[in-house]
């Protein structure tokens, strides 16, 4: 009565065609079904709309190149390509014979997290001079992939799920052709390839799947921990009393998995976090604070946008340590460039942990708070609760808020894959 046609038409159809061609058999799982394959089908470039021509910097710049360019142009990344198409030129690359991609990027944490190594600090002028290679992992291959427009929504989520954190995607049409904008010697322009490129976030994708949520029921209304998606084991904690310096190298894994550390007491319970979401709109002053403070301290400094009492330890610190040639780093009147922040209209009223450390859906949060869920905690409202606050992640905890351990954006999406195949 109803063949499986149905569901094979579809296959070569828009999603628009489809849609109409299943509504007029009047058959709910069929029309279910063909939204099913229509998603699948998705084309990643219908991600893509609307999204800016991606900020670029050469790999032949250094990290005084980077730094300045992230503070003048406010962007949360820079992708780092290996051309310069007319720039300064780095004397092993010959864009000429090398097709240009792009091979990583940076953010303001990778910067405060380089000046804050105790030899960068010692002399942070000769480390500003440093090849901005320097600041990109060795998983930089794996962390950015380049994807063509035309790929599917399925190939973009397998990257996701094999590491990848941005994927790189051609801007198709005549939007593409915009204004270029004027950089520095060492900038390249948008422009590589004779074309301009975007990128493709797990949160676009998790977006993207919460407006399909109801093909995938009755799965999201399922608690996570019935879904098995909470990671016990990959979990990046210090101490509140530890020195801030000693979270460095977690700091820096944060950022690769895109996560953060949560900062815990004696009783392993979560008093708050130190974050490369909040760190990204910082300036690189911060890292005179990650080199002195206590990470408990360095929260306040970042929740009270550096305090003049918090500078005035630092600088005691810094000059009790002989490192006098760090103040350079260190502004009179913050550490942190409150023109930077990228995130502040997004974050201004979340929900997590109160200021006693323990959960509260009302509290107007910190900078530093952690957000929180429970194991029995719905997939969708932890979907909701991470797109809300811009994060990748939500923290998993038990009710007296000892830390259990994190749900983030890719073991969500392992989840909506295996019930895709399932369709």
């Amino acid at each position: 009565m109803y063949p499986f046609s149905v569901v094979c038409l579809c296959t070569n159809h828009k999603i628009s065609r489809c849609l109409s061609s299943c509504t007029r058999r009047i058959f709910p799982v069929s029309l279910l079904l063909c939204m099913a394959v229509s998603l699948v089908a998705r084309e990643v470039s219908d991600l893509c709309l609307g999204k800016p021509a991606l900020r670029s910097l050469s790999v032949s710049a250094t990290v005084g190149d980077a730094l300045s360019a992230l503070k003048r142009f406010g962007e949360s990344y820079l992708s780092v390509w290996n051309c310069c198409h007319g720039s300064l030129r780095s004397k092993n690359i010959d864009s000429a014979q090398e097709e240009c991609r792009c091979i990583g990027k940076v953010c303001m944490v990778d910067v405060i997290s380089f000046l804050a190594k105790e030899d960068n600090f010692l002399n942070p002028g000769a480390a500003l001079q440093s090849p901005v290679s320097v600041l990109i992992p060795k998983e930089a291959a794996a962390l950015v992939r380049h994807l063509e427009p035309h790929a599917s929504l399925l190939e973009a989520i397998d990257l996701i799920l094999k590491g990848a954190q941005n994927l790189v995607i051609p801007i198709q049409g005549p939007e593409s052709r915009r204004k270029k904008i004027l950089f520095k010697p060492s900038l390249s322009p948008n422009l590589h390839n004779n074309r301009e490129y975007c990128w493709l976030t797990q949160e676009d994708v998790i977006r993207f799947l919460l407006n399909s949520i109801g093909l995938f029921s009755p799965t999201p209304i399922q608690s996570i921990d019935s879904l098995d998606i909470i990671d016990t084991e990959s979990i990046f904690a210090v101490h509140y009393y530890y020195p801030a310096s000693s979270a460095l190298p977690m700091i820096f894994q944060s950022v690769i998995t895109q996560t953060a550390v949560a900062v815990v007491d004696s009783e392993n319970k979560i008093i708050g976090e130190i974050s490369p979401f909040t760190l990204n709109s910082c300036d690189e002053t911060v890292s005179a604070a990650i080199a002195t403070l206590t990470a408990g301290e360095l929260m306040a400094f970042i929740d009270r946008g550096g305090p003049e009492d918090l500078i005035r330890v630092v600088r005691e610190r810094l000059e009790h340590t002989n490192l006098s040639a760090a103040l350079e780093l260190i502004e009179e009147d913050s550490g942190i460039s409150s023109s930077s922040s990228v995130y502040s209209s997004s974050s201004d009223e979340e929900f997590g942990l109160g200021r006693s450390g323990r959960y509260s859906s009302r509290s107007v949060v910190r900078k530093s708070e952690a957000i929180v869920c429970h194991r029995w905690s719905s997939l969708v409202a932890v979907m909701i609760q991470a797109l809300s606050h811009r994060l990748s992640y939500v923290w998993v905890v038990e009710e007296n808020s000892t830390l259990v351990g994190i749900v983030t954006f890719a073991g969500m999406m392992k989840v909506f894959r295996e019930r895709l195949k399932s369709m």
